[in-house]
């Protein structure tokens, strides 16, 4: 649910692109994360100040400004409509990302678009066959996305699940032995009575808090173990995170885990050198230092 403040903040958005569509021109749309932000997707934990992507169409040229990356279409594409302004189609908002982004960060994007119900299965199948440029990326994003997650938080989970090896189901109901409904879990893991969840900031805020501590002792009673995972342990702490669900699923500690999360890690936003890698490509396409919000 969008708060009052995100409201504000997307409205605001709103207005400056309103102001960019003025230097663009005719028959150029949004893309890569300011599309994605325009259609209101989740996304990936993005630096303070990100550039302003658009596509164009045909020979005109160019414009150039700070703040502005702009890339030609040259293969056939959708145009959308969001909020009253143009906006590239789901597809081609993704694969522009991938031409920057890690596969994390995409996943993100995907889940939230998959959510939303702005992707279109056959036009991905499509793309992912072609050999454009940051289709590889794609395809793998594409192959670990799921339409299900609700936050981005979610979908960081439940791939540090998959890199390690865990098998899980999410958005599971749970109920107690009589059948009375006890809650949804971000994640189950299968075949046991583990409940694993992402615990946001917003998990420890007074009446939410309260909340989540009756529905864990609900939770223990029916006879689930609940644990609550934040963005801190998965990217700090993943060896300690990874030895207590091996104890808990009673398996042998394999490092070659960790290290398939730390690279996936290692190439997203999430990362000092994921997040440096991205500036330095912006850097290269806009004439604007972005130092500052490295």
């Amino acid at each position: 649910m969008r708060t009052r403040d995100d409201t504000d903040e997307h409205t605001e958005f709103v207005r400056d692109l309103q102001g960019w569509l003025l230097v663009l021109p005719p028959g150029a749309a949004f893309t890569h994360v300011t599309g994605a932000r325009l259609r209101g997707w989740k996304l990936p934990q993005l630096p303070e100040q990100v550039p302003i992507f658009a596509a164009i169409r045909g020979d005109i040229s160019r414009p150039r400004r700070p703040g502005l990356i702009c890339s030609r279409l040259v293969h056939p594409s959708t145009r959308g409509e969001c909020h009253g302004l143009p906006v590239d189609s789901a597809e081609e908002i993704l694969l522009r990302a991938c031409r920057d982004l890690g596969v994390l960060d995409v996943v993100i994007m995907l889940d939230a678009a998959r959510r939303a119900g702005d992707l279109d299965d056959r036009r991905m199948e499509e793309l992912i066959a072609t050999r454009r440029p940051g289709v590889r990326q794609l395809r793998r994003a594409y192959e670990l996305s799921d339409a299900l997650a609700e936050s981005a938080g979610e979908t960081v989970l439940r791939l540090f699940h998959r890199m390690c090896d865990v098998t899980v189901q999410p958005q599971v109901d749970l109920h107690d032995g009589s059948g009375a409904f006890l809650g949804r879990a971000d994640l189950l893991v299968t075949g046991t009575h583990l409940v694993h969840e992402y615990d946001g900031a917003g998990h420890r805020d007074g009446g939410q808090h309260r909340s989540d501590l009756r529905r864990e002792r609900a939770l223990a009673g029916a006879g689930y173990d609940r644990r609550g995972f934040t963005l801190d342990d998965l990217l700090n702490k993943p060896t300690t995170v990874m030895h207590e669900i091996d104890r808990a699923l009673d398996r042998r500690h394999d490092q070659r885990r960790i290290r398939r999360w730390r690279a996936l890690v290692d190439d997203s936003l999430y990362a000092e050198a994921g997040r440096e890698r991205v500036m330095n490509r912006w850097r290269r396409q806009a004439s604007i230092d972005w130092s500052a919000t490295a």
